[in-house]
């Protein structure tokens, strides 16, 4: 039995130590917002954070959460930064399909969480490994400047 802080939650699953992350939320927790993409860390799909940092929980073995703190898209709207983010998200309209979209959002919190003031390379580079099939690149990245310009 492996006890995990998730969302702030301390929860318990009996899962193999090797066992990725993202089957953890998503098969033993029921926390269906993290997506499943590639399986291999390319696409970003099933990014979270870990201890605020964001991860591809497709590729992290269960064990290296252990003692750290969880977050999936399904609680980052309980910080100012992920409210942000999701405000700025449905004001431009940046959702086409969806589907990568809570890895987007993931890694966008990550960078305004450090960076409140992001240049569209600084943007560029923290959004690199977030794929998104539709194109909606350019909504990403003016949705991080207006959630940032909220921040200020």
């Amino acid at each position: 039995m492996i006890q995990l802080n998730v969302n702030g939650k301390v929860v318990k699953a009996d899962v193999e130590p090797d066992t990725p992350l993202l089957w953890v939320l998503r098969d033993t927790l029921q926390l269906t917002g993290t997506k499943y993409g590639c399986g291999q860390a390319l696409c970003g799909a099933c990014t979270v954070h870990l201890d605020g940092a964001p991860v591809r929980a497709c590729m992290t073995p269960v064990s290296s959460a252990i003692g750290r703190k969880i977050t999936t898209i399904e609680a980052v709207d309980a910080g100012k930064v992920g409210k942000a983010v999701q405000e700025a998200w449905r004001k431009l309209d940046v959702v086409q399909c969806g589907y990568c979209q809570s890895g987007q959002i993931m890694s966008a919190v990550a960078l305004l969480s450090h960076n409140r003031k992001p240049t569209d390379a600084d943007i560029d580079d923290a959004m690199s490994g977030n794929l998104c099939r539709c194109a909606t690149y350019v909504r990403i990245r003016a949705a991080i400047h207006e959630a940032a310009k909220t921040l200020a």
